[in-house]
């Protein structure tokens, strides 16, 4: 389907978005179809002809593409491994360096003080200035019982997650960059692909817990929520510091050296990201 060269390359140029998930799914695709379709013909519901309708190995995948440009703010293994020339887009045209990250106690016995107490605190200082805050757990039951527990202390907050149908979250995230409440507390879905110039704050719950929502990716992605907005301020909550938090603490770090150095050296003063709220019916007539 697609056009190749005389001694039958391939003669175009493919280009991944979001290459830290969409590899990684591309790489999944066949041996989750063949775990699939083999249940179903051991069971007698599939006949065996059923493996061959299935999709691309990863190996046959690359063999069938040439050039490619994985755009990632977070690049993974393949992608570093296998790129010859890697383009950084670290300086940002507003000046805004990454926020620093802060880590305090899940839990302090001296003073009998857990992660919420303090997050309390801090939300509330926000609310004070019409700022907003994000806060990321890791279940969806506990953002639900966080954000029921925030309201009966007279807080204004609201959940996202996945049960959440896609218009009703659209709908949500404005009424957040409107101000009609100041903290939005959830799982995944506030990891990537949200820019939310409002928010000063991201606060990550039980930082330390090693695993795909504790990932160094992850933690990345997660932080830069805070990244758009020259107040920007993370905190992670942890009793220890994981192989995962170290690494991106380290790239934060690495990152923000590049920012201030040019910065510097230009004169530049960063300002915060403007970016208007539109409503979901006028985005759709457009």
């Amino acid at each position: 389907y697609f056009p190749k060269k005389e001694n039958g390359e391939p003669d175009f140029l493919t280009i991944i978005d979001e290459s830290h998930i969409a590899v990684p799914q591309v790489r999944g695709m066949y041996n989750g179809d063949q775990a699939r379709k083999k249940t179903l013909i051991q069971y007698g519901w599939r006949l065996p002809s059923a493996l061959d309708n299935r999709p691309l190995k990863f190996s046959e995948f690359e063999k069938r593409i040439a050039q490619v440009i994985f755009t990632t703010a977070t690049p993974g293994e393949f992608e570093l491994k296998n790129s010859k020339k890697i383009a950084e887009q670290v300086i940002r045209p507003t000046g805004l360096i990454d926020p620093e990250i802060e880590i305090r106690p899940v839990f302090e016995r001296e003073k009998n003080r857990s992660q919420i107490n303090d997050v309390m605190e801090e939300i509330r200082e926000i609310a004070k200035l019409g700022e907003r805050a994000i806060i990321n757990t890791l279940t969806k039951k506990q953002a639900e019982d966080l954000n029921a527990y925030l309201n009966t202390q007279g807080f204004r907050s609201n959940y996202l997650h996945s049960d959440i149908k896609t218009l009703a979250r659209t709908e949500i995230l404005k009424s957040f960059r409107e101000g009609k409440f100041d903290v939005l507390i959830g799982v995944n879905l506030l990891r990537e692909g949200l820019d939310l110039p409002e928010v000063t704050l991201v606060a990550i719950l039980d930082a330390d817990r090693e695993g795909f929502l504790r990932s160094e990716t992850s933690l990345m992605q997660t932080m830069g929520r805070a990244a758009r907005n020259v107040k920007g301020k993370i905190i992670l909550y942890a009793d220890k510091i994981t192989g995962s938090m170290s690494r991106a603490m380290k790239e934060v770090e690495r990152r923000r050296k590049k920012q201030l150095a040019y910065n510097k050296k230009y004169n530049i003063s960063p300002t915060t990201t403007y970016k208007k709220i539109e409503d979901m019916l006028d985005v759709s007539r457009k």
